[in-house]
């Protein structure tokens, strides 16, 4: 018999173990499988982005205006300036805000997105509280006293204002707007107009040719409901700059 050789030895490589060679492809496959798929979603993502910001596919298609009355939709889209096709997420809307707050019949606009392509503007538009009548026409005053319109007739529904020139800084427009806004809601049918050349001599016409002498605009609900318990009395001249000593005349 032969004796068994020493030093080497025999092992019996499982039948299901795959060599190592082919673990490591398995492997391999797997990682380049990820890495591409990750690959690609960078690139949809950038692709997205990209089409979002630098693209027309969700760029401006409409602008719609609401709230206007006097105003004309094209008038204020002109204002507006919004381009068509232009990516609807890189609109500087506060811009856009601006430029439309600067029509001087607008008081206020709010501006939205709305996808996927229309921008909203939302107007509220000046109402006036009267009209004053200089050599270029009649002037629409607010209840700011901003003189914001030029219309070739006297507005309809609110009274005449004699100013000698309206402004929002010009203390006899502030005196007589502060008046208007705060007179009481059964004398304002009665106002055929209201003067002023200073802060403190703010004069009411009523229908049937009767004055009120108002003063200045400071407590004007209290001189308001005297002049409402004064009217009941024949006169044509009521004082009630100094409510606590009105009179009638």
């Amino acid at each position: 018999m032969s004796a068994p050789v020493r030093g080497r030895s025999t092992r019996v490589r499982p039948a299901n173990r795959r060599p190592k060679s082919a673990e490591y492809r398995a492997r391999r496959r797997v990682i380049l499988r990820r890495r591409l798929v990750a690959l690609l979603t960078v690139l949809s993502v950038v692709a997205l982005v990209y089409c979002i910001f630098f693209t027309p596919l969700l760029g401006v298609r409409q602008v719609d205006v609401r709230g206007n009355t006097a105003l004309t939709e094209d008038e204020v889209r002109a204002v507006a300036a919004i381009e068509a096709g232009s990516p609807l997420v890189r609109l500087d809307l506060q811009e856009i805000h601006d430029r439309v707050a600067g029509i001087p019949r607008v008081a206020a606009v709010e501006v939205e997105r709305q996808l996927p392509g229309t921008v909203r503007l939302l107007l509220t538009e000046r109402s006036p509280v009267g009209s004053v009548k200089l050599p270029d026409g009649f002037h629409l005053v607010d209840s700011t006293g901003k003189d914001y319109a030029v219309v070739p007739a006297a507005a309809q529904g609110v009274p005449e204002l004699v100013l000698t020139l309206p402004s929002s800084s010009d203390p006899a427009t502030r005196a007589v707007v502060g008046v208007l806004n705060e007179l009481p809601e059964k004398l304002r049918p009665e106002v055929v107009s209201v003067a002023a050349t200073t802060g403190a001599d703010v004069k009411l016409t009523l229908t049937g040719e009767r004055v009120v002498k108002w003063g200045s605009s400071e407590d004007t609900p209290r001189k308001g409901a005297v002049l409402l318990v004064l009217l009941t009395r024949e006169g044509k001249t009521y004082d009630v700059s100094s409510p606590d000593l009105a009179t009638v005349s």
